[in-house]
């Protein structure tokens, strides 16, 4: 999965100097001079966001906010000349990951922008495997739903028969349609499966 670092700064020496900073580790950025700029551009890709707070025009407090609207949950670094607590909690209760007041640390930014996008990409791995999960029991019978529920709570074949009415021979081959149709070849596979969806 390709991942970029949008930077949306009014200033063109930050935005050079993050430029460089971020692509000298081998990661691709892309540079925004505007909210307005960032927002008709980007549509939802895989990275995180390098956000001034203050810029002309639109600030960064309400970019987040359009994106946010949108449903879009990129991650988001702020940077400001002069930031102030009010302003920091509100980026923060929003979900920004962290906030830089210049001049910053390039090491620490650096550091945090290489953890945002680790952390970036477990979350749409683990939102990937949601989406596949949740389409492979779709193709579950209602009697291979029900199997694959008590296989889950830890019930044995045995008690699974007995309790549903049916041949330990049938419960045998409800959990192999299971496992086959789900995609897991072990118990803690299936139970891995089935809790990210829940």
């Amino acid at each position: 999965m390709k991942q970029t670092v949008f930077i949306v700064d009014d200033d063109r020496e930050i935005c050079e100097m993050l430029h460089w900073l971020v692509e000298s580790i081998g990661i691709d950025t892309e540079i925004y001079a505007s909210g307005e700029e960032f927002l008709t551009a980007y549509y939802d890709r895989p990275g995180c966001l390098v956000l001034d707070v203050r810029m002309k025009g639109m600030s960064g407090l309400k970019v987040q906010e359009m994106l946010m609207e949108k449903g879009n949950k990129i991650p988001i670094i702020f940077i400001t000349g002069n930031g102030d607590i009010p302003m920091v909690v509100r980026a923060m209760k929003n979900g920004a990951t962290d906030f830089f007041t210049k001049p910053f640390n390039n090491q620490l930014l650096l550091d945090t922008i290489q953890r945002t996008l680790e952390q970036e990409a477990k979350q749409h791995d683990t939102q990937l495997l949601k989406l596949q999960t949740l389409e492979h029991i779709k193709n579950l019978t209602p009697r291979e739903h029900e199997i694959m529920h008590n296989i889950i709570n830890g019930k044995a074949n045995k008690i699974i028969a007995d309790e549903l009415g049916i041949s330990l021979s049938t419960v045998e081959a409800h959990r192999a349609k299971v496992m086959e149709k789900m995609q897991a070849r072990s118990l803690a596979g299936l139970i891995k499966k089935v809790i990210v969806c829940e």
